[in-house]
Order: C-alpha cells, then sequence, then structure tokens
C-alpha cells in the first residue's frame, strides 16, 4: 500500500514546546521591569497573609513605581518598615493591612515615606 509519502518523510507533527523553548529561563526578565530599582525583601509576620504575603516570603520591591490608592506598599513609618495596603483619600494617608487589623492612620505626610511598591510575592512551598 503506498500512502504517498516518500522515504525519509516526516510522520505527525512537531512537539509543541520545540517552538517555545529557548535556553534558561530568566527570571529577571520575567518579573522585573527595572533592576536598577528593584530589590528583594524578606517578609517578618502575618499581617498581609489575606493578600498572599505569609512570614518568610520574599517581596520583589520596585523603588521606581509610584504608589497609588490599593498598592501594596513598604512603608516607613516612625523609622520602621512596614508591609501595607495604601489607602488614599484627598490628603488623608491610610496603610492597612489586609488581615482587617487596625489601620495606621499618617496625620501628617511628612511622618510617612513609602521606600517601595510591591510587584510580586515568591512564596515558599
Amino acid at each position: 500500500m503506498n500512502d504517498g509519502g516518500g522515504p525519509g518523510d516526516a510522520r505527525g507533527f512537531p512537539s509543541p514546546a520545540q517552538d517555545y523553548f529557548h535556553g534558561g529561563i530568566d527570571l529577571n526578565r520575567h518579573l522585573i521591569r527595572d533592576r536598577t530599582c528593584t530589590f528583594v525583601m524578606r517578609v517578618s509576620g502575618n499581617s498581609m497573609a489575606a493578600a498572599g504575603i505569609s512570614d518568610g516570603d520574599e517581596l520583589i520591591v520596585d523603588r521606581s513605581l509610584t504608589p497609588r490608592d490599593g498598592s501594596v506598599v513598604v512603608a516607613v513609618v516612625n523609622g520602621e518598615l512596614l508591609i501595607r495596603r495604601l489607602h488614599l483619600s484627598g490628603d488623608h494617608v491610610r496603610l492597612q493591612t489586609d488581615d482587617g487589623g487596625v489601620p495606621t492612620e499618617v496625620p501628617e505626610l511628612a511622618d510617612l515615606s513609602i521606600w517601595g511598591v510591591v510587584t510580586r510575592c515568591l512564596h515558599h512551598v
């Protein structure tokens, strides 16, 4: 029986994975927008567990991003680094945990410094 193919003709179809593999995985390219302004910080505490940020996780923090209402930020309040969700309304600033805890009210903007915006959480499994 002749199936129309000659000797050496390929059969089937190539693996779809051949089109996508181009060497090693570069996590810098996938996770970091600006390498000069990006830092990794380790989390201590579970106050942001509802946001998927747990004790011992590493956060990728970009200092070049502008914080917006709802951003998870690293804030400096009275010399202490806090990871909180930023809420802005008019000239009022509030830093909130995602576990429903008491928000940190910032009466004077001079007392607050946003160190960076959290872009990724690397969670241990």
